[in-house]
């Protein structure tokens, strides 16, 4: 039996997606909600829609998407970076041109730690000489 469905799972700062890529005529559900829904600006829409467009792959599957944690643009990241692994799953040739634009690579950056003795991570409270 062949495999109908391919999987992704994508992290960007604490956000966790999991995505699945199913033959179809290019749909993106996120949440159970409408693409647009989930990602209310332009930007967004077009970072997550990135890996599909490079590959030319955007009206061949469906996605479907559960995302967990963190705000939109954390999400979206982590959309973004499920779609190209599910697509690397898919066709390993893939793997070259999702590589060269740097969508296979998980961002790291994420919020420092707030340290004691200042106000935030870095961020020093008033000097006050007297």
């Amino acid at each position: 039996m062949a495999v109908t469905e391919f999987y992704g799972t994508g992290r960007r700062k604490s956000s966790t997606a999991r995505v699945f890529l199913r033959p179809g005529a290019g749909a993106i559900t996120v949440n159970h909600r409408t693409f647009e829904a989930a990602f209310p600006t332009q930007v967004l829409r077009t970072a997550v829609r990135l890996p599909l467009v490079l590959t030319e792959t955007a009206d061949k599957f469906d996605v479907l998407v559960t995302v967990d944690g963190g705000g939109v643009a954390g999400q979206a990241g982590a959309v973004r970076l499920g779609i190209a692994r599910a697509l690397v799953a898919f066709n390993a040739e893939l793997r070259k041109t999702l590589k060269k634009d740097g969508l296979l690579t998980r961002d790291a950056r994420a919020k420092e730690r707030k340290k004691y003795g200042l106000a935030g991570a870095r961020k020093r409270f008033q000097f006050s000489k007297r």
